[in-house]
C-alpha cells in the first residue's frame, strides 16, 4: 500500500510564501522544517514497507511528527501575526 507523504507546503498552502521566507531567513526554522519533512518521509517509507519498524516505534515517530508540525505551525502563524494557540495571547 502506497502512503502519500505531505510536505509542509501541501499542509500549509495558504502560508506558502511565508514558509519559503522563513526557510530562507531563519536557520532554526529551516532546520525544524527539514527535520519534520525527513521524519515524514521516513514514516511513509515504513508504512510502504520499504523500511521495517515495529508498531510501537512507528507510533513514537508519528507522535514526534505531530510535535514538529505543531512547532512549525506555531512559528508560521506568529510570523503572519496570527495567534499561535499558546493560550497567552501570543506574548510567548
Amino acid at each position: 500500500m502506497h502512503v502519500e507523504h505531505h510536505p509542509l507546503v501541501q499542509d500549509f498552502p495558504e502560508l506558502r510564501a511565508e514558509l519559503h521566507a522563513l526557510r530562507q531567513g531563519d536557520a532554526g526554522f529551516a532546520r525544524l522544517a527539514e527535520e519534520y519533512e525527513a521524519l515524514d518521509k521516513r514514516i511513509c517509507r515504513i508504512e510502504d514497507g520499504v523500511e521495517n519498524l515495529n508498531d510501537d516505534a512507528l507510533g513514537i515517530l508519528k507522535q514526534q511528527r505531530v510535535v514538529l508540525k505543531d512547532q512549525v505551525a506555531r512559528q508560521l502563524k506568529r510570523s503572519v501575526g496570527q495567534c499561535c494557540g499558546c493560550g497567552g495571547g501570543c506574548r510567548n
